[in-house]
């Protein structure tokens, strides 16, 4: 009996070994994974290589496919389903699914394939949409603060939800796509197809054959379902509220009219009738790089997890591409099953390479490697081109005072400033459409633009487990809510908010911003745009831009009064750990920019402060400094 138990043990052993080797070897070599995913689809579909489906009778489309989708591997009803053993269309085309994708019916196709990416996407905050129903009931005071959990699909009428569905609950993955055609600046959701949705010229050609023809002429092109996730698949949703899409490609939106810009070349009109003007755009865009070079397959579907707000979801930063010492990197057969096969499709050859993993979630970015050399770069998803990625300047490295700050509170160029909203609800607009059920109503929120322009941002403080950094902030929520208006009560109860919030505007530079445009920047210090002057005595001097707004007695794009100290318990962000600079930051802050007044930041004295600090460079102070009296 021992004996037998050796002999049954030790052929265990001999078969988890060579188990183990035969999978280093598939994952060594990618274009071994192929036979994996065509057992994964023949798992799924095992008899449509032997049974003909009717479908193909009718409708002749063998162009387009990408590999994976091709019918003659899946057939058709593996995603439209439908009745493939039936001839008469009725018969066949019952059950049928026209757009296969959306998140409604995604269980029944895309996720016989894909269930754990379906499963994801269930508890992505593109589909939650937490943190916006969160901030929205927190600003209506419905909402004790803005970290509460929340589906957009189970908001009901309250007058914040409605507020939503009036004005913002369109932008999420569960939004029906209910028209052919490819993704366009309007579209909206669509599940699957928001992302993975291709149609080529030809494709699309067909298509407008076949409405024209009422129906009668069937395309012979299928449009791609793929990995060929271009920017344009962003820009529906994400050219709203932040505006990153448009602000990446160097866009800003205005209040202009279409006919007053027709024929000014410095400026764009999207489909919407939105008038944008030229800003410099972001230095990733300029070299050609996509959203998703940078967010990858678990930020944008999601990873499992459930965020309540984008800055928890987002895993990647600049530093796990401009690191300063040599990253966490794993080997191909060390990818999760979702990297690996998007590799594999990708056809990407990572034999013998370095993968780059995300310094907070541990992820891989599959397009970014080192060599041999420990060199490291990134492949463009959109082209396929070798980037070379370039490591943080010296005055990055060697800079102690300003330790604190984030790469995006130094190098963003520009951000959007939106200030003076009013929000009333007209209940007597005919014409108003709920963006969540999709329906025309009677009755919705109005929301009046006082102005949209752009400025350098203006830096908040971010406070984690007590460890501070530095991020541009914008004007969240400077506005008026006429809560009383949706009671049929307009002027009773208007509630005023002064709000900023932390952003990621995607206006990166190569260069940083000047030393001067911190320091002696009254709106960066929370002011509100202006300038601040010095008198021979030290005092310190603030001329606003802008007049005081009657509500609080600020300037209309202040964060908060001059020099003033932070309210114990007060709200100023839409973050509960996102802050102002508070009253001994201020002053350090203008102290320097005051030095700034006669020094050149490049000067000696100036570039020591950075190492000694600017407490032991005033110690060496001149009978000519004139120091600010706080």
């Amino acid at each position: 009996m021992k004996r037998f138990m050796k002999i049954y043990i030790k052929n265990i052993l001999l078969f988890l070994v060579f188990l183990i080797v035969f999978l280093v070897y598939i994952f060594i070599n990618i274009s071994d994974f192929e036979p994996i995913i065509n057992k994964q689809v023949d798992k799924v579909f095992p008899s449509n290589n032997q049974i003909k489906e009717s479908c193909l009778d009718c409708h002749q489309q063998f162009d387009g496919f990408s590999d994976y989708h091709n019918p003659k591997l899946i057939g058709c009803t593996g995603c439209h389903l439908g009745n493939k053993h039936q001839q008469e269309k009725e018969k066949a085309h019952h059950g049928m699914i026209l757009i296969p994708g959306n998140l409604k019916d995604a269980q029944y196709t895309c996720g016989k394939c894909h269930k754990d990416q379906l499963s994801k996407i269930q508890s992505s905050l593109m589909t939650t949409n937490s943190g916006l129903v969160a901030v929205n009931k927190f600003i209506f005071g419905e909402a004790e603060n803005p970290n509460g959990s929340y589906h957009i699909n189970n908001i009901n009428f309250t007058s914040a939800e409605k507020h939503l569905r009036d004005l913002c609950a369109n932008c999420h993955l569960g939004t029906e796509k209910k028209d052919f055609g490819p993704i366009h600046q309007k579209s909206r959701g669509g599940g699957c197809n928001a992302c993975h949705l291709n149609y080529t010229q030809k494709s699309a050609d067909e298509l407008q054959v076949y409405q024209s023809s009422n129906k009668k002429k069937l395309p012979k092109t299928h449009p791609e379902l793929n990995l060929q996730i271009k920017n344009e698949h962003c820009f529906g949703c994400h050219s709203r509220s932040s505006r990153i899409a448009t602000s990446y490609e160097g866009w800003s939106e205005t209040l202009l009219k279409q006919h007053e810009v027709i024929h000014k070349k410095d400026f764009r009109i999207l489909e919407d009738q939105r008038v944008f003007a030229k800003q410099s755009p972001d230095v990733h865009h300029q070299k050609g790089m996509l959203c998703i070079d940078c967010h990858s397959s678990h930020e944008v579907m999601g990873d499992g997890k459930t965020y309540i707000h984008q800055e928890d979801a987002v895993s990647v930063q600049c530093t796990d591409c401009h690191f300063t010492s040599l990253p966490k990197t794993i080997t191909i057969n060390q990818l999760d099953a979702e990297s690996a096969k998007i590799a594999a499709l990708r056809k990407y050859d990572l034999k013998d390479k370095k993968i780059v993993v995300k310094s907070k979630s541990g992820q891989p970015l599959i397009n970014t490697f080192l060599d041999e050399r420990n060199n490291a770069f990134m492949i463009s998803k959109s082209d396929g081109k070798i980037h070379p990625l370039t490591k943080p300047s010296s005055s990055c490295l060697k800079d102690k005072a300003h330790a604190d700050l984030s790469c995006s509170s130094c190098h963003t160029s520009w951000a959007s400033k939106c200030i003076g909203c009013h929000n009333q609800y007209d209940k007597n607009d005919k014409q108003g459409f709920d963006l969540l059920s999709q329906q025309y109503v009677k009755g919705q929120w109005v929301e009046y633009v006082h102005e949209f322009s752009v400025a350098e941002p203006a830096l908040g403080v971010w406070v984690i487990n007590g460890k501070k950094e530095i991020k541009p902030a914008v004007p969240g929520m400077i506005m008026t809510i006429d809560k009383g208006s949706y009671q049929n009560k307009p002027g009773t109860e208007v509630v005023f908010h002064r709000l900023f919030a932390p952003n990621a505007p995607h206006t990166i530079s190569k260069n940083g911003r000047s030393c001067v445009s911190c320091h002696l920047n009254p709106y960066v210090l929370g002011y509100g745009s202006g300038k601040l002057e010095i008198n021979k005595n030290g005092k310190i001097k603030f001329q606003a831009s802008y007049a005081l707004n009657k509500n609080d007695q600020l300037p209309e794009d202040a964060w908060i009064p001059f020099l003033s100290k932070l309210e114990k318990n007060k709200t100023y962000s839409t973050r509960t750990n996102f802050r102002p600079f508070n009253l001994s930051e201020q002053q350090k802050i203008i102290t320097v920019g005051m030095c700034l007044t006669c020094h050149k930041s490049e000067e000696k004295i100036m570039k020591e402060s950075l190492l000694k600090g600017i407490d032991a460079i005033i110690a060496q102070k001149s009978n000519y400094c004139i120091i600010p009296r706080f």
